[in-house]
């Protein structure tokens, strides 16, 4: 039998991540229903078996937590949506510590500063106890949450970006505390996220890093995306023509990374001929220090990001 998956409070990250592990059973269990498109196999999470219902790896049961029911109606039609399998997931307002009492897995989606309210809830840590909790909030730690829960209680976190909401994402997930079901966590983990994306495991300690490179790192792409277009409409592009040529060349690099392993040095230099049109681009991003500001960007946002969750000073 498959296990019981809840999201506590299901806002825009919670509902990607269920809506790709939805998808991807979706597609699993069609025999006319391709797979979702997907230009590569990254993860273990992407082998699974086809039917869910004998897999305890697999979910076979979805709630869905919010606090409006405005929000409980929008998340339904989405659902409903994806297929038979997100017909059945149920929607509940206002219901977290019976949603969590009925789950074996929980992904904690709130924002960080509702974490331990949320938690400290009467008789949350007794309806937590012997359960997998994992935690997508930004700056509370595996210690702060333990503490608030029951020493039975598997604490693990997980940061999944933007692009997981079409299946492009970069998950990274802290490493599994020694115990007799980490093979089974670890299947669970891998289905999960490799349905949204990539999925890497990591030590805590890179966390901040990582919530600045993966996380905020979208927003830095889009700046160069734009900057890229708007100079090829100063060159006399049309816009929408400028904006496809910079986002699929910008795509196309990062798959030449990913897929083929190449370097982004060595890509840059087989495109780089002496004397070229290249080589005089680059030496203009070198005297407006582009890569020093980019790699600056990222420390500040880990610096940022360190400060997330943690008690404001005085």
């Amino acid at each position: 039998m498959g296990y019981t998956l809840c999201v506590l409070g299901c806002g825009t990250m919670g509902i990607a991540i269920l809506s790709g592990v939805v998808d991807s059973l979706e597609a699993r269990n069609s025999s006319t229903r391709p797979p979702h498109p997907k230009w590569e196999l990254h993860t273990p999470g992407t082998l699974t078996p086809v039917d869910s219902s004998e897999d305890a790896s697999l979910p076979s049961r979805f709630i869905a937590c919010v606090t409006r029911s405005e929000s409980a109606r929008k998340l339904k039609g989405v659902f409903s949506a994806l297929g038979p399998i997100g017909e059945k997931v149920e929607v509940v307002t206002g219901q977290n510590l019976e949603s969590v009492r009925q789950a074996d897995v929980v992904i904690l989606s709130c924002k960080p500063q509702q974490a331990h309210s949320i938690l400290s809830v009467q008789d949350m840590q007794d309806a937590l106890a012997g359960k997998l909790l994992i935690s997508i909030l930004a700056g509370v730690t595996i210690s702060q949450m333990s503490a608030w829960v029951m020493p039975s209680t598997t604490v693990i976190r997980a940061m999944p970006n933007t692009p997981c909401k079409i299946r492009e994402g970069m998950t990274v997930v802290s490493s599994l505390p020694e115990s007799a079901e980490i093979e089974l966590q670890r299947s669970i983990i891998l289905n999960i996220f490799s349905s949204i994306g990539r999925c890497r495991f990591l030590d805590e300690k890179h966390f901040d890093a990582c919530t600045a490179l993966s996380g905020s790192g979208p927003a830095f792409a889009c700046i160069f995306l734009e900057a890229m277009a708007d100079g090829g409409v100063m060159m006399g592009l049309p816009r929408a023509e400028a904006l496809e040529l910079a986002a699929q060349t910008l795509q196309g690099a990062a798959r030449m990374t990913l897929q083929a392993g190449a370097h982004p040095a060595q890509i840059k230099d087989t495109v780089t001929t002496p004397g070229g049109c290249t080589i005089a681009g680059l030496l203009a991003l070198e005297d407006g220090r582009v890569r020093s500001t980019i790699a600056r960007a990222i420390q500040i946002a880990t610096e940022r990001a360190s400060e997330l969750g943690q008690p404001a000073k005085k």
